[in-house]
């Protein structure tokens, strides 16, 4: 039963980071595709502003959620983590306490990668949302229409 147990806390554990290490890379990834294609589009051959808006906030909306969630992926993770260590006093009642501040440390850490996942997101949305505004402005601008 110890066994398997070693195994689920392995499989949460990683299981939970290494989500949260996919959504890191997809956000990175979305935000140097975004940042490339604000440095080559041109604004004035578009059309209309609304249509400029759709082209210059696609998927923005995926940066914005994992900046939400991804704190709350690792809180689960930590809440998993902290599970599996009361599970494990429970089965030992000799279990050393350096045993379970290490088991609580190594829960939290779900949650200190979750933060970190959530903050670059979070940057690099605001970054890339305050970089669209700006376009859209200057596409206003140089048609000499006011913002509404």
């Amino acid at each position: 039963m110890q066994m398997d147990m070693e195994w689920l806390s392995g499989a949460i554990d990683y299981g939970v980071i290494g989500l949260l290490a996919v959504l890191s890379v997809l956000v990175v990834a979305i935000g140097i595709e975004r940042a490339l294609f604000y440095r080559g589009i041109e604004p004035g051959r578009i059309g209309d502003i609304k249509s400029l808006e759709l082209v210059l906030t696609r998927r923005l909306f995926v940066i914005a959620s994992v900046a939400s969630n991804a704190p709350y992926l690792g809180l689960l993770g930590t809440v998993f983590g902290i599970m599996l260590t009361f599970y494990k006093m429970g089965q030992d009642s000799a279990i050393d306490t350096g045993q379970i501040m290490m088991g609580l440390a190594l829960a939290l850490k779900a949650t200190a990668v979750g933060l970190i996942v959530a903050l670059v997101a979070v940057v690099l949305y605001n970054t890339l949302l305050r970089k669209a505004k700006v376009l859209m402005l200057e596409w206003e601008i140089a048609r000499g229409r006011e913002t509404v």
